[in-house]
């Protein structure tokens, strides 16, 4: 089935940036493809010259630390991902990425995309605008990893997983993703014990709970509270 300038536009908010007239030429070299859960999109090291745009479904963004699993991000419906690699031909891959539930995905290829960017150079802007906030996030992981204890790591977590789905004012929030432990503990680097151990602390004194993975922050509020005075 062809894609048109409605379905990327009403699922992708990149899309909705561009020029309509513009975005119709170009939605005939997008394609789409369907990936099971728990398969590889692909491997850091490899060569990228694609870019996935999350039509449905999630994809978990992860590197290795020796032989230690380090996720850098959960992306959901509306994001995007494998820009770094299209920057500049031959760059590889910078992080693995793995799909956590089964996820459709919009591909555009380096050459069709830079054509868009030559035809419509403020979206070159907008992607640096979205790389530079990833560049951000990932300054704050490392200074989080850094400063902060494991708790503390933990329930800032535990909000940023919240945040995409999180309605204004919302004091309560169940996460529809499932999380294990070692999942959580792969986010904040720690091991798996001690992330059972805080979660298990937290849900004692009732601001989250947790029922067959998945975790419902009972208490926004008051856990954004935690950070500033444990942080």
């Amino acid at each position: 089935m062809p894609i048109d300038r409605q379905k990327l536009q009403s699922s992708i908010p990149f899309f909705r940036e561009i020029d309509p007239v513009l975005l119709d030429r170009m939605a005939p070299y997008i394609h789409q493809k369907t990936y099971r859960k728990g398969e590889l999109i692909f491997l850091e090291g490899d060569y990228g010259d694609e870019i996935f745009f999350i039509r449905s479904g999630s994809v978990s963004i992860y590197t290795f630390d020796k032989s230690k699993k380090v996720i850098l991000a959960f992306l959901h419906e509306g994001e995007y991902f494998g820009e770094m690699a299209m920057m500049k031909p031959g760059l590889v891959r910078s992080a693995t990425a793995e799909c956590l539930v089964q996820t459709k995905l919009y591909i555009l290829r380096r050459n069709d995309f830079q054509t868009l960017i030559e035809q419509d150079r403020n979206i070159a802007f907008q992607l640096l605008d979205y790389t530079m906030e990833r560049l951000r996030r990932a300054n704050q992981q490392i200074y989080d990893l850094t400063f902060l204890n494991v708790r503390t790591r933990i329930v800032k977590r535990l909000l940023l997983l919240a945040e995409p789905g999180l309605s204004q004012g919302a004091n309560e929030y169940t996460m529809p993703l499932k999380i294990t432990h070692q999942q959580l503990a792969e986010m904040v680097g720690a091991v798996r014990e001690t992330v059972s151990k805080v979660l298990q602390e937290l849900q004692d004194e009732g601001v989250i709970q947790i029922h067959d993975r998945h975790i419902r922050l009972n208490d926004v509020g008051g856990l954004r509270a935690r950070i500033e005075m444990e942080g």
